[in-house]
């Protein structure tokens, strides 16, 4: 078996719910990031034809990102219609199952360069209206929004399951004892490292333009966020004894993703150095309920496959769904906080469902670059109880 790089990440700048980016159609974001991982790789601009597949991640799949979103963005994106796609949904987790997808294709050697994205388009989902057992009811029938969390369940699914994503926070964050200063308090990190990563050009070789979109960065971003803002706002789930807000969780966003992997022998093909390779993957799942804790075990499995452990680890990029579930894995696995998400996360410059695990995977290989530590965790919970993780390894660290 041969090993499987990272060669390029980009993404859009995040869009808020019903921001910047509403007016795009969900495929055109796909494609956004589609042409424009393709335009900076010098090989792959001179002959597309040299991306053996292309692999997507994508949430909803209800609306303008049906049919297989990832094959509508190669079509559009003008790649050779040769060249193969699909879209993979694991919930929050999509695109960096994608990412996992790919990197063992490249391992067992069935393709050389693998284009992976991400996307979603929280504004755009659509409404459904499901259809009756019988024609033509009389009584009234309720439209069900597709945007976030459960809808049209299973009445056979055990209702301590289906709580919406909130309310099965505050379970995990009694369960952990994590306080709503602690939670505040994270949040605030969270936009103040955006905005700084921001301010520094951290992001800017990291996020392609939306044509015809004026948003030049992550629009929900708040560098004026305080600790006392913060504690001022009211709780979203629970009006008796929360401690999960709006400022405290990460928002509805709209993006997309895309990261370039290959094997060694690609870097001619593609005409660009790695910049890390995969060295570990892992996969988790938890009672539906605890979703956000998933990410504790799948982390741990991706290190051991490695052969590495948390002493390592120089760098952790945990997407923050929730201030709560993020610290309560940060507690599990004993490390410093200071190494999670140095460049803000997800509360701060949002989660696009199918987009974040591409965005956090590209966040880890540059931060690594950037800083020359040689290992890193990306990991990310799902909502009915899942985690995914994967450890990189910076090919440039010492040299």
């Amino acid at each position: 078996m041969t090993h499987s790089f990272v060669y390029d990440t980009v993404r859009t700048p995040f869009g808020r719910f019903a921001g910047a980016l509403a007016g795009v159609r969900t495929d055109d974001l796909a494609t956004v990031v589609v042409k424009g991982i393709v335009q900076r790789a010098p090989g792959l601009a001179a002959d597309p034809g040299l991306i053996d597949t292309v692999v997507f991640g994508d949430a909803n799949q209800a609306g303008e990102d049906n049919r297989n979103v990832g094959r509508m963005a190669a079509l559009l994106a003008g790649l050779p219609t040769s060249i193969p796609a699909t879209t993979v949904n694991r919930l929050c987790g999509s695109s960096l199952d994608a990412a996992m997808v790919a990197s063992r294709e490249i391992e067992v050697g069935d393709a050389e360069v693998v284009l992976v994205g991400g996307v979603e388009s929280m504004s755009r989902a659509p409404w459904v209206l499901p259809k009756t057992e019988k024609p033509y009811p009389a009584g009234n029938l309720a439209l069900a929004s597709t945007t976030l969390g459960w809808r049209l369940v299973n009445p056979a699914m055990p209702p301590a399951w289906t709580v919406s994503l909130g309310e099965a926070t505050e379970q995990l964050r009694e369960k952990h004892a994590i306080s709503r200063e602690r939670q505040d308090a994270f949040a605030e990190r969270s936009h103040r490292l955006a905005e700084a990563a921001w301010r520094s050009g951290f992001y800017d070789d990291l996020t392609v333009p939306v044509p015809g979109v004026e948003l030049t960065r992550d629009e929900s971003i708040r560098p004026d966020t305080t600790l006392e803002r913060l504690a001022a706002l009211r709780t979203a789930f629970r009006t008796e004894g929360g401690t999960v807000t709006a400022g405290n969780s990460s928002p509805l966003n709209d993006g997309a993703s895309a990261v370039l992997l290959g094997s060694a022998a690609a870097a001619d093909r593609i005409g660009l150095p790695p910049l890390a390779r995969v060295a570990g993957r892992g996969a988790h799942a938890v009672e539906p309920q605890y979703f956000g804790f998933a990410p504790v075990e799948a982390a741990n499995r991706a290190l051991a496959r490695a052969g590495i452990g948390w002493d390592d680890v120089g760098q952790v990029e945990l997407n923050e769904a929730f201030a709560a579930q993020s610290l309560a894995c940060v507690d599990a696995w004993g490390i410093d906080p200071e190494i999670v998400n140095p460049h803000g996360g997800a509360i701060a410059i949002g989660h696009p469902l199918g987009a974040s695990g591409g965005r956090i995977l590209g966040t880890l290989a540059r931060g690594l670059q950037r800083s020359g530590r040689r290992w890193g965790v990306a990991a990310i919970c799902i909502g009915v109880g899942q985690g995914l993780a994967v450890v990189l390894e910076n090919v440039r660290a010492g040299a």
